[in-house]
């Protein structure tokens, strides 16, 4: 039944959304894929491709990684530095990642270790095994980095503990003063 012309501006004052929706034609609309073009680059390939192996450095990392790291620890409230020994006892590439297994003394209060290295991203996930922890950690935190082992963040288990900022080197390099008149290269946190 056909709508009258006088009842048109009523019918679209009342259902704005079905006078904007087409009605459908039979109630069947043919589906047409859209068209696929390949881009070729300069040479010939397509696409984007990936020269960096993650899996090669990752067994690159367990060959060459310093077996012990020393360094200092601090509380994100102010504490005193705590110094900090890392001795890797174990080093396993596992695709992507690496396992660190080890001990680490803060303030003299030894814990087992384990660790996980992502060698494409260079993020570091370290569990404290141990109870007591030195530096006022608690058990149950983790430290956590996006520069590998060289500069790490405390995340305590508890949103009222602050965390704190550990910094390590590799223990060859700590023996190495910096050239007189020049500061230390420090991290940004």
């Amino acid at each position: 039944m056909p709508v009258p012309l006088a009842a048109l501006p009523l019918l679209l004052a009342v259902s704005p959304v079905l006078a904007a929706s087409p009605s459908p034609a039979n109630g069947f609309v043919p589906f047409t894929a859209p068209e696929i073009k390949a881009t070729v680059e300069d040479g010939g390939a397509n696409g984007e491709v990936e020269t960096f192996d993650p899996i090669a450095r990752a067994r690159m990392i367990a060959e060459q990684m310093p077996r012990r790291w020393s360094g200092r620890y601090q509380s994100f409230s102010g504490g005193p530095t705590v110094p900090v020994q890392l001795r890797i006892d174990g080093v396993t590439p596992m695709g992507q990642m690496v396992d660190l297994r080890g001990s680490m003394a803060i303030g003299g209060v030894e814990s087992p270790v384990q660790g996980n290295l992502n060698a494409k991203s260079d993020q570091l996930d370290l569990l404290l095994l141990g109870d007591p922890l030195g530096g006022a950690l608690e058990p149950g935190g983790a430290f956590q980095s996006v520069q590998g082992l060289s500069l790490s963040g405390w995340r305590a288990p508890r949103l009222t503990t602050p965390g704190g900022r550990l910094q390590l080197i590799p223990e060859a390099t700590a023996a190495a003063a910096p050239a007189a008149g020049q500061p230390p290269v420090r991290g940004l946190w």
